[in-house]
This record gives structure tokens, sequence and C-alpha cells, in this order.
């Protein structure tokens, strides 16, 4: 508890910081604060053509001006002169340190005068929202405050809030006018910064998408600071250079969107997408040189510069964001992920700044711009959230391929051993069989002529040599699966001769053997070769059984394959023994070669099929074995 006191310190300075320490300044300086003082009504005049905003121009005793006020704040200059002179009272000022705070004072030229004393002037071409904030004392107390605004495009006058009270709280608000959208644009550009420096760690896949994502980025970023009304109200001075970087930002952005969309959703319906990402690229590259030609000629080809971007470029963009919703929209209906997840962000994005645009031409150029910056938030935040999850889905993929690639490297070192084994095997079998046989003959002739007790030995003897010639022969069918007599296999024609062969073994071990097998089944294949790998399969079944059990046999059609499940109720396997199965040599019986399933995965592999086997210790087995379905 002791921590908290000194938590809460902590907190309440961050905060001041945040907000830029505004409230300390006024408490060391004044004490209690005092609340501003709004300003309801004042009196307007139109001026006249020739006027330049000297206050001789209103001072004269015949001037008429018009009682206006808070609920009358718009002004047209449609009919009358593209000047205005307003005038207002100063209150009782009871603070020595006071100012007047105008929100908006809508103009390109503004001057205002304190009685007959100029104290305040602002110039500039392209931009004409206007905060300002004079000082005052309490000696100007009943003064008569003069503003002339001039404006050759829009209206004029004063719009917005008017308050008189303690400079440093009217100051805190004249400071934030503003910031916010600077706060908002300059964590675009940095973030676009941010992300342009990593391109070089990415593929050439990403990179074109990457790269336009911060250029899109960088754009917005760049536009909502320079049409933010806190540089015109601090740094008015080059408001020229900021109406030019907008344009420029705007221009830049525009080909990248479309691109950044061409990209994510495709060309669209008759590539619309790609013509128009070219067509726009066409226009900037013009609109961009003309832009260059203006700057550079110091204003001399203003006509151009005006007729490519200031009077085109908001049409342009409408048509885009347009065209690209509808697009959006369309690819969304599909279900396509990424298309819902863009339609969402752009749609929000989009409709908002069409409507603004539009609701801008019809007022002829007087609306502020608003709330276009603010949907830009969800609109950035969808375009990261797509890239994310596009990167998301490329890791996952590489996931997947990391693991074929060790599945294909185990099962090629596996064919490579196989290979081996099988070449060795032939070379070997061959060399052995001869001699066996020769040997055999010899025993044969010996049982004519022994007495009872050597006919035993031989006996034994002839035994195992016909078991060796057994396993020889499995070694020649592992090392040439080749078959010589390819036919048509009736599933069920084939494991009617299994079933017979089998049955008798199964029920004397005490297990039950029961198949399913449609009549219709038929592949390519050599029938006693199938006939060997079923009948290992099975067989282990029935040696896994240990007494009573049952082993259920079934076959069906699915997707142009015929599959074959083997499934008993033994003594199952665990998940090492289930991964060695089919090696050479590996086996759970104690008189176990392995061989049996060697051939069996050999001779199902020759056939063009696959076999997988599921096993849990103490459950039972199931084997599925696939082929092609033949069809006459």
């Amino acid at each position: 508890m002791k921590n908290v006191p000194k938590a809460i310190v902590i907190l309440w300075m961050s905060v001041l910081i945040i907000l830029g320490m505004p409230h300390g300044i006024v408490f060391a300086t004044t004490g209690v604060i005092q609340q501003p003082v709004s300003i309801t009504g004042w009196e307007v005049k139109w001026g006249n053509v020739d006027d330049q905003g000297f206050i001789s121009e209103v001072k004269g005793a015949d001037e008429i001006w018009e009682k206006q006020g808070s609920d009358k704040l718009e002004y047209s200059n449609t009919d009358r002169s593209n000047s205005l002179w307003t005038r207002l009272t100063i209150p009782e000022l009871s603070e020595e340190s006071s100012a007047i705070r105008f929100e908006n004072i809508k103009g390109n030229h503004i001057v205002v005068y304190l009685e007959d004393r100029k104290v305040y002037e602002n110039y500039h071409y392209n931009y004409d929202n206007n905060a300002v904030l004079l000082p005052l004392s309490s000696e100007n107390s009943g003064d008569t405050l003069y503003v002339w605004s001039q404006n050759e495009k829009g209206r004029l006058g004063i719009q917005g809030i008017v308050q008189v009270g303690p400079y440093a709280a009217l100051q805190e608000k004249y400071i934030h006018n503003g910031l916010i959208d600077v706060i908002l644009g300059a964590t675009f550009v940095f973030t676009a910064i941010t992300m342009l420096s990593c391109t070089f760690f990415l593929g050439k896949f990403h990179k074109g998408l990457w790269i336009s994502l911060c250029i899109v980025m960088g754009s917005i970023g760049t536009m909502i600071i320079t049409y933010s009304q806190f540089l015109y109200t601090f740094y008015q001075v080059y408001g020229d250079l900021y109406s030019v970087v907008f344009d420029l930002a705007m221009l830049l952005g525009m080909p990248a969107l479309c691109y950044f969309f061409e990209q994510i959703i495709g060309p669209g319906l008759h590539g619309i997408f790609t013509k128009l990402r070219k067509i726009l690229f066409i226009y900037s590259v013009i609109a961009v040189f003309s832009l260059f030609i203006y700057v550079t000629s110091g204003g001399q080809w203003e006509i151009l510069y005006n007729l490519l971007v200031q009077r085109v470029v908001g049409i342009v963009l409408v048509i885009l964001l347009t065209i690209l919703l509808v697009g959006t929209i369309a690819k969304a209906l599909q279900r396509n992920r990424e298309a819902m997840l863009l339609a969402t962000g752009f749609g929000t994005f989009a409709l908002i700044s069409v409507a603004e645009l539009l609701w801008y031409y019809q007022r002829s150029g007087t609306y502020h711009l608003l709330w276009w910056k603010w949907s830009m938030v969800a609109f950035v935040i969808s375009l990261i959230a797509i890239l994310g999850s596009r990167f998301a889905e490329k890791h996952t993929k590489v996931l997947e391929y990391s693991k074929e690639l060790e599945l294909f490297n185990n099962e090629l070192q596996r064919s490579e051993k196989m290979e081996i084994i099988s070449e060795l095997a032939a070379s070997v079998a061959h060399e052995v069989r001869n001699p066996l046989q020769v040997t055999r003959g010899f025993l044969q002739l010996m049982t004519e002529q022994e007495d009872n007790k050597n006919k035993g030995y031989v006996r034994i003897a002839l035994e195992e040599l016909d078991r060796a010639s057994g396993i020889i022969t499995d070694f020649l069918t592992f090392a040439k699966p080749e078959f010589d007599h390819i036919i048509s296999l009736n599933i069920s024609d084939e494991f009617n001769h299994i079933e017979g062969i089998l049955v008798p073994m199964a029920n004397l071990e005490g297990g039950k053997i029961t198949t399913d097998i449609p009549p219709d089944l038929y592949i390519r294949g050599n029938s006693s070769k199938f006939k060997q790998a079923f009948i290992n399969i099975i067989k282990n079944s029935i040696e896994a059984l240990q007494g009573q059990g049952q082993i259920d046999i079934w076959a069906y059609k699915q997707d142009g394959m015929i599959k074959v499940h083997v499934r008993d109720n033994g003594e199952g396997m665990d998940e090492e023994a289930l991964s060695r199965l089919g090696e050479p040599y590996f086996s759970n019986k104690i008189k176990g070669t392995g061989l049996g399933m060697m051939v069996t995965f050999r001779i199902v592999e020759a056939m063009q099929g696959q076999i997988s086997f599921t096993s849990t210790k103490g459950v039972g087995t199931e084997a599925v074995v696939s082929f092609v379905e033949f069809v006459d």
C-alpha cells in the first residue's frame, strides 16, 4: 500500500505530459481557472470589390452593419463580393492575462484589428480554415475587434466557437486544435517508414504488395498531416508547401492503392482493376509533372496545375474509391475471406470519403473535410490485417512443406534402402537356391537308405530347406515385384479364395472372419500376388488374436479408388512397432523375419496402390489398402 500514492503521482504526471502540461501552467500562474465565455453575437458587412483589408475601409460613419451571431454562421459569396468584415465587442475582462479564441475564420486572407491597431494577418492560397488566438488584457474591455476575411472560392467570416477568457485556458484548446491529426498522420508515416525498412528481408512474392502498402500508409499519413489545421495555425508561412505535399501524396497513393487491391482480390471483372491502375499511373505521372512545373515556375503555370490537379484529382479519387468498393463487395459476396475483411475496412473509408467529397463539391469546395482521416484508421487496420494473414498463411504452408519434405526424405531413404536390399536379395537368392535344391535332392535319396532314426533327422532337414526356399521366394518377390500376368481382378472373387484358405486357420486359433465385399469392385493386378499380400496381412491379424477374436474385412469405392479394410481386435502395436512395420527383419513374432510384411508393401506398391496401418496397444490393428479402380 505504500506504493499507491507514488503510483498515483506517476500516473498524474503522465497524464499531464500527454496533455502538454497545460493544467500545471495554469495553476502555477493563475491559481483557479475561470471558465471561458462564449461570444454569440456580432455584426457583419460585405466588403467592396476593391477592399484590401484596411481598417479605414469600414470606419465611415455611414457604414451599415448587419447583426449576426452563432446561430447563423454560413456566409456565401455567391451574389456578393469576395470579402467580409465582422466586428464584435470585447466583453468585460477580469484578468490581466486574457485572450480571445476563434475556432475557425473562413478565408484565404485574414486581417484582424483591435480598434485601429492591426494585431493579426494570415494569407495563403489553398487553405481557408483559420484558428486564431489573440492575447488581451483588462484594458481591452469594451474595445471593438474587426475581422476582415477574403476568399475567392468559398465562404467567409466566423464559423465555430468564439471564446473570451484566461489566456492559459484558451491556449490549451488552441494548441490542441488539429494536433491529434498531426499525431495520427505521423503515426501512419512512421509505421510506413518502419515497414519499408523491412523490405529487404522479404521475398519477391511479397515485396510488391508490401511496398504498395507502405506507399498507401505513407500517403494517408502525409495527407492527414498536411490537411491538419495545426500546421496552418502555427506555421502558416508554409501554407503553399502543405497544399503541394498533400496533392503529391494523393497522386502517389492512388496507383499504389489500386495495385494493392489488384494483388489482393485479382484483376477484377474484365480486368478493370488492372486497367484502372494503368490509367491512374499515367494520370499521376502527368499530374506530378504539372505540379513540378507549377512549383519550379513560381506559380506561372497555375492554369495547368489547377486543371490537372486541383479540379480533377478529387473527381478521380471519387471514381477510384467507387470502383474499388464495388469490386471489393462483389468479391466478398463470393465468400472470399480477404475480400470480406477488405470490404469492411475499405467500405467504411470509401463510403465516408465519397460522401464527404460529394458534399464538398456540392458546397462548391467550402466544406471542411473532417471524417475521412478517421475512417482511414479502419481501412489501414484492414490492410495490415490482410497482409498479416497472408504472412501467417505462407508460414503455415512453409511448415506443411517442411513436413512433406521430411516425409519425402524419409521415403526416399527407405526407397534407397529397399533398392539396395532388393539388388542384394536377387543376387543372393539366385546363388543360394541352386545349392539348396541339390542338397534337397540328395537328402531325398538318403531317406530311402537310412534307418528310421536318421529318417527323422532328414525330415527335419527337408522342412528347414523348404522354409529357406520360402524365404528366398519372398526375397525374389521383394526384389522383382513386376508381374508377368496382369488382368482385371474382381475383389469379391479374390477374397472368396483367400477366405477359403484362411477361415480354417482362424477357426483353429479361435477367431472368426467376416467379409463384406461388393461384387462390382475391379482393379488391375496379378491374382497370385494380390492373394499373397492379403494372406500376409490377414495371417498377422489371426496370429495377433491370441485365442478368441474377430477379423472384419470390407471394401468400397471412393473417389475413383477401391479401398479394402482389414481390422482385428488383437493385441495391437505401439507407435514404435507401427512406424517400423514393413522394414526388413523387423517382426513382433518370435520366429518372424519381417519379410512377409516387407513383401506385402512391395506388392501393393507395384500394383500402384497404397497401404497404411493404424493400431492401438491392447485394442487392435486396422490396415487400409487402396487401389485405383479399373473401369472396363
